[in-house]
């Protein structure tokens, strides 16, 4: 069926089909993870790749090529910037999530990786991100889709944080409320 589970490991560290790039709407290098998967697949193509779909909006995501990583595809997710969260936030970063996961079936992807979405510069809280991460995964999972899961994580308080946070997930045949 698939499988969620997460990881203290580096993103472009990943063996998996597809690995999630922390996007911004212009699709353009930045820092952080982002940073990290540029350099890591070559910032040049990558960038190239980018310029060519021309940029994505929050909520939303798309799909390129992985160039030198592991992962045969990258695929760039835009989260919401944290603005209290009455903005719209949880609805745009379940979207960001929905969004990767239906570009990973529809290129054949059986694994994805994702860092959590919008926790880093764009000010998500951690606590709340990682239940709307979790909720649009296990969504999908639960919709009969079969793809495995990796959340990539390398700060121990958001790994904590996260595995507290799936632990106290229902198993499937449950109703889940996050």
């Amino acid at each position: 069926m698939g499988s969620i589970e997460i990881k203290k490991i580096g993103i472009t560290d990943l063996s998996t089909d597809a690995i999630v790039n922390a996007a911004n709407e212009g699709l353009r290098a930045g820092g952080g993870v982002c940073g990290a998967i540029f350099a890591a697949a070559g910032r040049e193509k990558l960038q190239a790749a980018c310029d060519r779909i021309g940029g994505c909006a929050t909520g939303s995501a798309v799909i390129t090529p992985g160039f030198a990583l592991r992962s045969k595809y990258v695929i760039h997710a835009v989260g919401p910037v944290w603005r209290g969260g009455e903005r719209g936030e949880p609805e745009q970063l379940y979207g960001a999530y929905r969004r990767s996961l239906e570009l990973a079936r529809e290129n054949g992807c059986l694994s994805i990786g994702f860092p959590l979405i919008s926790a880093g510069i764009f000010g998500y809280p951690a606590d709340l991100a990682w239940r709307v991460a979790l909720r649009a995964c296990r969504d999908f999972l639960d919709e009969g889709n079969r793809v495995d899961v990796v959340f990539a994580v390398i700060d121990d308080g958001i790994l904590q944080i996260g595995q507290k946070t799936l632990d106290g997930i229902a198993p499937r045949t449950d109703p889940v409320t996050l």
